[in-house]
């Protein structure tokens, strides 16, 4: 009786399936968007032929170190600090320089005053020696001046890609800084007393092997500076007027860097230094009201 029963149900099964099955088929009888749950079997991840033969510690040790090392979410990106923001300490002119002898009374405080901020260079020396063996405060001098010339020269012309190789990030702003549209015709004649180096610096940022050097450099020259507008007229100086200019002129190099150059960083201006001559600008006048001249007339 079973089997006759379960004979009987197979053959009418596929009619059973269809009366099931046609309502669906029927248009109109569902909703236009129908979602059917359907369950699936999990699968879990493959195991490669060599993990089937080896032990669980074997095989979870050999999955992990096979496993790919993703980098930390952390984003550390590196940065260079070619120069300083400031003048390291900087060297304080004594007051009437280039006027008083070593025989006077304020020239003799002067001698003393400059024995006592050798010390101090001496130490920073021996440390710009360790990282620049070529060093020297009697030859260096040369190169400075060398380089003031040429990076003042390179200004006139606007040459700013070989101006910023011969001056820092810091100083270069302060020289281009409202230059645009102005003519500057700049010479330099000859030196009244051959530079010498005054004041020797040098410091870390941020960690101790992070080294900048600093050098004052004393130069007392004669220049000619003419500066004239975008019209043509004369702001500043004369290309005829040659001028005696008293100058320290600060020099620093990133001594970690072993390719690195001594570059002109900034100048020390001494508050006993006179005042430097107006700028003569050229301004527009307005026109007159051609209203107000038409009511004068009448």
């Amino acid at each position: 009786m079973a089997a006759a029963m379960a004979a009987g149900l197979g053959r009418g099964a596929p009619r059973l399936c269809w009366k099931a099955a046609e309502p669906l088929l029927r248009p109109g009888a569902l909703p236009p968007c129908v979602v059917v749950p359907v369950r699936s079997r999990r699968k879990g991840p493959r195991l490669p032929e060599w993990a089937r033969e080896l032990s669980p510690e074997e095989r979870d040790r050999r999955l992990r170190s096979a496993a790919p090392i993703f980098p930390d979410e952390r984003m550390e990106r590196t940065f260079f600090l070619a120069c300083t923001a400031e003048i390291m300490d900087p060297y304080v002119p004594p007051e009437g320089d280039a006027r008083l002898t070593s025989l006077s009374k304020d020239g003799v405080k002067q001698q003393m005053q400059k024995l006592r901020q050798t010390a101090a260079s001496q130490l920073a020396l021996r440390k710009i020696k360790d990282h620049d063996p070529d060093f020297s405060t009697k030859t260096f001098p040369e190169r400075a001046q060398e380089i003031f010339i040429e990076a003042h020269n390179s200004l006139a012309n606007f040459n700013k890609q070989k101006l910023h190789s011969l001056v820092t990030e810091r100083c270069y702003p302060d020289m281009v800084r409202g230059n645009r549209y102005k003519t500057i015709r700049w010479r330099f004649l000859e030196s009244l007393e051959p530079p010498r180096v005054v004041h020797v610096r040098c410091e870390s940022i941020l960690n101790r092997g992070n080294l900048y050097g600093q050098v004052t450099v004393r130069m007392h020259s004669r220049q000619i500076l003419a500066i004239y507008d975008r019209f043509g007229r004369l702001m500043y100086g004369g290309e005829e007027i040659p001028k005696d200019v008293l100058e320290y002129v600060v020099f620093e190099r990133y001594l970690v860097n072993p390719y690195g150059a001594w570059r002109m960083h900034g100048k020390i201006v001494p508050e006993w230094a006179p005042p430097k001559d107006p700028i003569i600008k050229t301004v527009m006048i307005p026109a007159p009201d051609p209203s107000q001249e038409h009511e004068t007339v009448k």
